[in-house]
């Protein structure tokens, strides 16, 4: 019971002493307890503070411990009266925090109320994340291209999407088959999905993309440059193009659970499908790479794969041959 009153070690003492004998003075308390007479002042500072001494009445000026039980109750009291100022303190800054919202809201329209605004720098569009976020209450859906995700984009997002999910808002992710071979990508996807959230991959993936409830969605102004900025929009048109295009390309990404897998007509797995039908429309080998999510180096050792399986010397050949095979 005595920890609960939340005592030093000499205050304890001093107080146990008094309860037993309750006539010591200073003096004595110091003697039979062996503590300098400055230690002992101070306890008798901190038990009278905590009003665990009270005025005796046989001894004028001096001091008498009351029972535990008393003092218990004494210390709750206290507690409970500090819980319910905090409270009220608490109450008093959410509603200043309200007023000062709804002052920002009318100085700053611009901010809050347009259909469309654009984001300029990862720390608008971060902060804008952050708001719609704690504003969700259905469901996210998200395309997030280019294959491994940084560390820091990662960090950001996880704090967000924990809260989401522990609100039960639902999650359904679209990431490239490539962040299969990538750790961390991979340990967040798994993390999600042990969390009840829906993660996909394809070979290929629209542009990054992010939907709040179906209402509001923010893409990147210039998508092979994500730092330029995003635009936020509400345009219920936009919205409308935007949700059906994400849910054609879920239909056909395959859940983080199961294999990709290979054709078993051809023995060409989905990425090396997207490899041979982006390089026959002429597109490089870099631009392969970007829509893949993968490395270059990659791209050119499964092409290099493939006209070895192929028996062709040229991209060229090799294009002709997929195409009599049946493969594009």
């Amino acid at each position: 019971m005595l920890e609960m009153l939340g005592l030093d070690t000499a205050a304890e003492a001093v107080y146990r002493t008094m309860l037993t004998d309750p006539h010591l003075g200073v003096a004595q308390l110091c003697a039979h307890l062996a503590l300098p007479e400055g230690q002992v002042r101070e306890a008798l500072d901190q038990l009278a503070n905590l009003t665990l001494l009270r005025q005796s009445l046989d001894n004028p000026g001096g001091l008498r411990a009351i029972s535990p039980e008393i003092a218990l109750e004494v210390v709750l009291r206290r507690q409970e009266e500090d819980v319910a100022r905090r409270q009220q303190e608490l109450a008093t800054q959410k509603a200043a925090a309200a007023r000062a919202v709804a002052e920002y809201a009318h100085l700053r329209p611009d901010t809050l109320a347009e259909v469309s605004q654009r984001l300029v720098g990862l720390d608008a569009i971060q902060s804008r994340l952050e708001v719609l976020a704690k504003e969700l209450t259905g469901e996210c859906l998200s395309v997030m291209p280019g294959g491994a995700q940084s560390g820091a984009s990662l960090q950001a997002s996880q704090p967000l999407d924990e809260d989401a999910m522990g609100r039960g808002v639902h999650l359904l992710t679209l990431y490239q088959d490539s962040v299969r071979n990538d750790t961390a990508t991979f340990a967040y996807a798994q993390w999600m999905t042990e969390r009840g959230a829906e993660v996909r991959t394809a070979p290929v993936l629209p542009p990054r993309l992010l939907i709040f409830d179906r209402q509001v969605a923010v893409v990147p102004i210039d998508p092979a440059n994500t730092r330029l900025g995003a635009l936020c929009t509400r345009e219920p048109a936009v919205i409308a193009t935007l949700v059906a295009m994400f849910e054609q390309a879920w239909e056909t990404a395959v859940p983080l659970g199961t294999d990709a897998g290979r054709d078993t007509r051809t023995g060409l797995d989905t990425t090396e499908k997207q490899l041979l039908r982006l390089l026959s429309t002429g597109l490089t080998d870099e631009t392969v790479a970007k829509r893949l999510g993968v490395s270059l180096r990659t791209v050119r050792r499964q092409m290099a794969a493939l006209m070895e399986r192929l028996n062709a010397s040229s991209r060229f050949e090799a294009g002709l041959k997929a195409a009599q095979h049946g493969w594009l």
